[in-house]
């Protein structure tokens, strides 16, 4: 990974069979840092938006330090969708009643 003055341009893709599913590359290599099997299991992936990270960037969800080391040390970043909160699982679970 080469980074600009502690900088890195980097692209992110969206799956395109996991809502929330991102996944974080070194623009300048793309994808194929990637392993395939990954891949396979991300989709296709689709371009989100490209962005500067500097390790002091803040993310939605995690560090942008972490993304960054995460790019150099295994040529990619996974970001995976939230945990839903158990309850909310369990209200989906449960059957509602209609009453008319």
């Amino acid at each position: 990974m080469t980074t600009l003055n502690g900088k890195l341009l980097c692209e992110v893709f969206k799956s395109s069979r996991k809502d929330e599913m991102y996944l974080y590359v070194d623009k300048r290599r793309g994808l194929e840092d990637v392993p395939e099997a990954l891949l396979e299991r991300f989709g296709e992936p689709v371009s989100a938006l490209t962005l500067m990270l500097a390790p002091d960037k803040r993310l939605a969800r995690a560090s942008a330090a972490e993304v960054m080391a995460a790019i150099e040390e295994q040529g990619f970043y996974l970001q995976m969708p939230p945990a839903k909160e158990a309850y909310l699982l369990d209200l989906y679970r449960t059957p509602t009643e209609a009453k008319y």
